[in-house]
């Protein structure tokens, strides 16, 4: 492998500490000034700051595997390292001014540390950037450095896995051999097979082989036992492959329980603490610069309107189900004239219970705004599958398979759903289970970059306009 690929996660951490120093010093060198006193000042800073950036990254290890992991999942947790570094930037920021707020006023203080973020994040995301360049460009290098295997053993496994490394250009292994007792042949196979898994043993020794994948059922305990031994002795690691294919047919998580194996058929990236909590810090957030920059002055507006053009009240709390279907009242902007069917009948098109003014909340998603304040609360997310009238969740439930999954998530304002056209009335069973099959995709696939992309495409859908929006 060359040098330089070899020593990249290295330049990656060296690169990131040294553009966060410089940053550091120069923003202080042009808001603080050069003043020798305040100049040994800034060294503790440097120290916790350093350390912080050293702590955020290994925590969500953006250096990991550097070489082979994709782009997305590179920039993804550097996005997420780089907020909750952000955070820490900030206690340091309050922290720096020693109950001293007279510091805040002159705006020098914050100027350095808001200018330290912004400049570092700018040269961390250019690092990230010509690194990728580097890796693209030496990326065939990359590619014919394979690691020598054999596979033991005949079922779904030792066929999909055939196929995937001899099938797949950017495959890191190379099938040497395979080795099975059943006296058929497959096809594929042929060019590949050296015999039963007895004959593995001597290819193991007169051949360099870096890993054996010994698929289960096919393979009896005492011929584990013996090829284990032997890969031992001849340094080559050993990787055993159950077959799960009978029981979950895509794809398929393992966590471990001591030292038990546990599978689970379906991923799910928010049960990991670290993206729940980060998910979480952000929903805070995000709903907060709404509440106060967007709400505190819009609400009033709004609420008036609706007094003056519909009695009743303004806003519009309803039972829906929630998290683990817990039911919690979802708050809306009163959008229709008071009626008995509220609960239980969705809204149509040119549906007469909605006032006028109603109908320009509903296109715009503007009756959804007070939904912030139940994401603060704890109760929604920003982003999530949207919560159904608890009557449209027994029915549902009755009818679709995975209709309940949806629940393992906190319901969001807007959901991958919503911006791929399924949004609106449900005329149809099928209509709810296209819905439901969106949202499953998003409790299997979520990361902090669909959610943006959401967000974005929830803004520009308002602006550009949606016709099941009403």
């Amino acid at each position: 492998m060359p040098r330089i690929l070899r020593l990249l996660n290295w330049i990656n951490i060296i690169v990131d500490i040294l553009v966060l120093n410089m940053s550091m010093v120069y923003c202080y060198y042009t808001f603080l000034g050069a003043d020798a006193l305040l100049i040994r000042q800034i060294v503790p800073y440097l120290l916790i700051v350093n350390f912080g950036w050293l702590f955020v990254q290994s925590y969500f290890k953006i250096y990991d595997n550097f070489l082979h992991r994709n782009s997305v999942s590179i920039y993804g947790r550097s996005i997420r390292a780089y907020i909750i570094f952000g955070f820490c930037m900030a206690i340091v920021f309050i922290l720096s001014l020693q109950n001293d707020f007279s510091h805040f006023l002159f705006a020098a203080h914050a100027y350095f540390y808001a200018f330290t973020y912004i400049i570092f994040g700018l040269l961390l995301f250019v690092n990230r950037l010509v690194l990728l360049i580097i890796r693209k460009t030496q990326r065939h290098r990359i590619d014919n450095i394979k690691k020598n295997v054999v596979i033991v053993g005949k079922n779904h496994s030792s066929l999909t896995l055939s196929h995937l490394f001899s099938g797949n250009v950017a495959s890191h292994y190379n099938v040497m051999a395979v080795f099975h007792d059943q006296a058929e042949v497959a096809f594929e196979d042929r060019l590949l097979y050296r015999g039963g898994t007895d004959e593995c043993v001597s290819y193991l020794k007169n051949n360099r082989v870096d890993e054996i994948f010994c698929t289960l059922p096919g393979v009896s305990k005492e011929g584990i036992s013996v090829l284990m031994h032997e890969a031992d002795k001849n340094l080559t690691r050993f990787r055993l492959v159950p077959e799960y294919y009978d029981y979950f047919p895509g794809n398929v998580s393992i966590e471990m329980f001591d030292n038990i194996p546990v599978m689970t058929g379906r991923p799910e990236p928010l049960q990991d603490l670290a993206n729940a909590a980060f998910k979480r810090l952000f929903d805070i957030g995000f709903s907060l610069l709404v509440i106060v920059f967007l709400l505190s002055w819009l609400l009033p507006i709004l609420a008036l309107l609706i007094k003056i053009t519909s009695p009743g009240p303004i806003l519009f709390k309803q039972l829906r189900s929630g998290r683990s279907n817990q039911p919690f009242y979802c708050l809306k902007l009163r959008s229709m004239r008071v009626n008995a069917a509220a609960d239980a009948q969705q809204a149509t098109k040119n549906d007469s219970r909605i006032t006028p003014l109603g109908a320009f909340l509903r296109k715009t998603s503007l009756d959804e705004l007070p939904q912030f304040f139940n994401v603060l609360l704890g109760n929604m997310s920003i982003v999530g599958p949207r919560p159904h009238m608890l009557k449209h969740t027994e029915e549902y439930a009755l009818l679709i398979d995975k209709f309940m999954v949806r629940h393992f998530l906190k319901p969001g304002i807007t959901g991958y759903a919503q911006v791929n056209g399924l949004r609106g009335e449900t005329k149809t069973t099928e209509d709810m289970a296209k819905r439901v099959e969106a949202d499953v995709w998003y409790l299997e696939h979520w990361s902090f970059l669909l959610d943006l992309k959401i967000i974005f495409l929830t803004v520009w859908n308002i602006f550009k306009g949606d016709s099941k929006a009403f």
